[in-house]
């Protein structure tokens, strides 16, 4: 019996968004898959957009339902990071408010109708567009963590980063975070950057979501399907600028830097003196820059994952 694949609209926090839903003719697990939480990660939308349309082709045993475009003020309003209706970055507000603004009712919407009830979460992202970014999959540490670690091994991307609670956590209020929380196994997947729609970035995020569906015995895994052997590291640091001004980096993406490199630069704008030298905290390899010279005081620079 073929699988059986609807697609329709939900209601979340009085948005209509987009649901594909895919049933097996066999029991198994429910897959949960997320993306556009941020309104310009194209990359990662299309990629689920293409993946779910080879479900209908294919034999599952369980169910599998996937939100494209997710955040969509932030898609229609092409706004980076933040829902512009209330200026909050939605994925630090899980597991949401529903008394809150609209990011913090999305994210309650999402956390209990979506996440809530599933045996695993999929955060699909990229760089947004001023995201420099070297793919990677981040899991949080916490009850289900074994099996978040085996599905951010099957995505397939270079690195694999695990977050711990505590004050040396890169971000809160994530997806992931939430349902880890509630011992749902859940990673946020990063393909892609600068908005842009790559090829290469969009079809990482096919075959990622591919190889989580074997690994949790949804689906067959293809034949062609490259052994994943990625990068552990053990935390992420974000780093920030002191003083606004003119970034500039001196490295890219996914190289090697060692504790105490120069690893950029804040100047004025006029270009006639250096407000600040930025040198890497620990070994380890930039996993995205902020691609804009332009930041603010206390701007967000890169995130720093440590060997």
């Amino acid at each position: 019996m073929a699988t059986k694949v609807t697609r329709r609209t939900i209601d979340l926090a009085g948005l209509d968004v987009p649901l594909v839903e895919a049933s097996g003719s066999e029991d198994g697990p429910l897959l949960t898959v997320v993306a556009g939480v941020h309104g310009c990660e194209y990359a990662s939308m299309d990629g689920v957009r293409r993946w779910t349309r080879s479900l209908e082709s294919r034999e599952l045993r369980g169910r599998v339902r996937a939100v494209p475009v997710l955040n969509l003020p932030a898609f229609h309003g092409r706004t980076p990071f933040a829902v512009p209706d209330d200026g909050k970055n939605l994925n630090r507000c899980f597991p949401g408010d529903p008394a809150g603004t609209l990011a913090d009712r999305l994210a309650y919407a999402v956390f209990t109708q979506l996440i809530t009830g599933s045996d695993a979460l999929i955060d699909a992202h990229c760089g947004d567009m001023v995201e420099a970014l070297e793919p990677f999959a981040i899991y949080d540490a916490g009850p289900s963590e074994a099996r978040a670690r085996e599905m951010a091994t099957a995505y397939g991307l270079p690195y694999v980063i695990r977050q711990e609670p505590g004050p040396d956590r890169a971000v809160g209020g994530t997806t992931s975070s939430s349902a880890a929380e509630i011992g749902i196994p859940a990673i946020i997947a990063e393909s892609g950057e600068c908005g842009l729609v790559q090829e290469e970035a969009v079809a990482r995020h096919v075959r990622g979501l591919d190889g989580v569906l074997a690994l949790l015995g949804i689906a067959d895994r293809p034949e062609d399907a490259p052994e994943p052997s990625p990068t552990y590291l053990s935390r992420f640091t974000w780093m920030r600028s002191e003083r606004g001004g003119w970034w500039a980096p001196t490295v890219r993406t996914g190289e090697q830097v060692r504790e105490g490199q120069v690893i950029g630069t804040i100047t004025t704008l006029d270009g006639s003196q250096v407000l600040e030298t930025i040198t890497a905290p620990a070994d380890g390899v930039p996993i995205f820059i902020t691609s804009s010279p332009a930041v603010a005081d206390d701007g967000l620079l890169l995130g720093l994952g440590v060997v």
